[in-house]
């Protein structure tokens, strides 16, 4: 494991909390984690899979990741419109992190009565 070289004073300056800022949450990174999935993700797809969201909160989140540079989107002018949302290189660039955190997740937190 790398030495942290930093020693962080206050947690707003700490690398983990701008992250989490930033990407963590209820719901960005199940739309990220989605995304590595199937590539390519309508709006409603994203919502019919993600349980609990109301449109108006996934629109708000996709939004934000789009400014992040995490997802692009393209519109296509069909009646009705045909929106499409997939992951930038950055975004894709989370995929070990992700997987390392579903893995540990599933091997500590997710023990059947334990």
């Amino acid at each position: 494991m790398k030495k942290i070289e930093k020693k962080y004073t206050e947690a707003n300056e700490c690398p983990i909390t701008v992250f989490m800022t930033e990407i963590g949450g209820k719901w960005k990174p199940v739309i990220i984690w989605l995304l590595l999935l199937k590539e390519v993700m309508r709006f409603n797809e994203l919502n019919k899979a993600i349980n609990g969201i109301s449109q108006k909160m996934l629109s708000q989140q996709l939004k934000d990741l789009e400014k992040k540079g995490l997802i692009t989107r393209k519109s296509y002018p069909t009646i009705p419109p045909k929106v499409e949302y997939r992951l930038t290189n950055k975004g894709k660039s989370l995929k070990s992190l992700l997987t390392e955190i579903m893995q540990w997740t599933n091997k500590h937190m997710l023990r059947n009565g334990e």
